[in-house]
């Protein structure tokens, strides 16, 4: 049994990589001449260079021989590195390994999607959702694309892969919500872990989200390869969580006070806006744009009954999940 790994160098994909060698199941990890393989320190893998924007055909050679591809790879930080590329690398780039994969005759491929993929709750900006306000397999993206680039990318890309289905590839999709844990190197969630314990969570923003630990993702990736549904939506998370709390609980692991101040919702309007004039003078320098901040008053809760259903999703606790993503960060000398 051999898999084939797109996104290998980054956060989940790591960690993926880590699962399958427990496993005892061979890993190929496509990855660019020039990424940095830090993340994948100590763990058993075959590189290949490539990248998922080659043609088809290159990537059907890069994949030969393995049973089954996890296409984790994609762009999250369209602030950053622009819409252009988001969208190519996101949809197109689904579309060839799509292609690749029924040439190379892989068994069963398992695209990681996002719960962004899925919009936002009705009236998630109201106050904490319960019973249909949460999001759930059969949720749309509702948001207009310009307001969150990122979820409608994954959305088009979830279509592609459903074409695919149709005529025939054995593909599911899993939609992992906030995910915590080790080999975050380029801290995506993991920032609010580094934030914390350098003291500067000193505001929780008035919404919540659904969190998960990485090594139930990873599970979840694997189980869904191994008996997921075909053409079927996974909603990988499990913590529907305050900021607040969530943040209290991450500065109560690395030992800092909470929160002084909720932010009202009133002054995410203000606050987007003095983002927005500020990445107009600095760029790239501001980590967030005024689109997240906006989002930050909703409430991105969810469903996740189904996975645990029928893909036996662990659930660990969300203080465990902070607990070992601070851990790895002091030991490999972040903090």
């Amino acid at each position: 049994m051999k898999a084939f790994v797109t996104g290998g160098t980054g956060f989940i994909g790591a960690n993926l990589v880590a699962g399958l060698n427990r496993r005892g199941i061979g890993v190929r990890v496509l990855h660019r001449e020039n990424s940095s393989l830090e993340a994948l320190t100590s763990l058993e893998f075959e590189g290949v260079v490539g990248d998922i924007l080659d043609e088809s055909a290159a990537l059907a050679e890069a994949m030969a021989g393995c049973d089954w591809l996890f296409h984790v790879a994609a762009v999250a930080d369209y602030w950053r590195q622009g819409t252009e590329r988001l969208y190519r690398v996101n949809v197109e780039g689904t579309r060839r390994l799509l292609a690749a994969a029924e040439k190379a005759k892989i068994s069963r491929f398992v695209f990681t999607s996002s719960l962004a993929a899925m919009g936002l709750p009705e009236k998630g900006s109201e106050g904490p959702p319960s019973g249909p306000q949460l999001l759930d397999e059969q949720s749309s993206f509702n948001l207009a694309p310009e307001a969150f680039p990122y979820g409608h990318s994954k959305a088009l890309a979830e279509a592609a892969v459903q074409e695919a289905v149709a005529v025939g590839l054995e593909a599911i999709i899993v939609n992992p919500t906030v995910v915590l844990g080790p080999r975050d190197v380029n801290l995506i969630s993991g920032s609010l872990i580094v934030e914390a314990a350098r003291g500067r969570l000193r505001f929780a923003p008035p919404g919540g989200v659904n969190f998960v630990a990485v090594e139930d993702v990873v599970a979840g990736h694997i189980a869904a390869a191994e008996r997921g549904r075909v053409g079927e939506r996974y909603i990988l998370g499990a913590h529907n969580l305050p900021y607040a709390e969530a943040i209290t609980t991450i500065c109560e692991v690395v030992g800092q006070p909470p929160p002084q101040l909720q932010i009202p919702r009133w002054a995410l309007g203000p606050a987007a806006a003095a983002v927005a004039a500020a990445r107009a003078v600095l760029g790239n320098r501001v980590p967030v744009d005024s689109r997240q901040v906006r989002m930050m008053g909703a409430f991105i809760y969810a469903d996740t009954e189904k996975a645990v259903r029928e893909l036996n999703l662990p659930q660990t606790p969300f203080k465990n999940a902070v607990q070992q993503s601070y851990s790895w960060y002091n030991e490999h000398g972040y903090l």
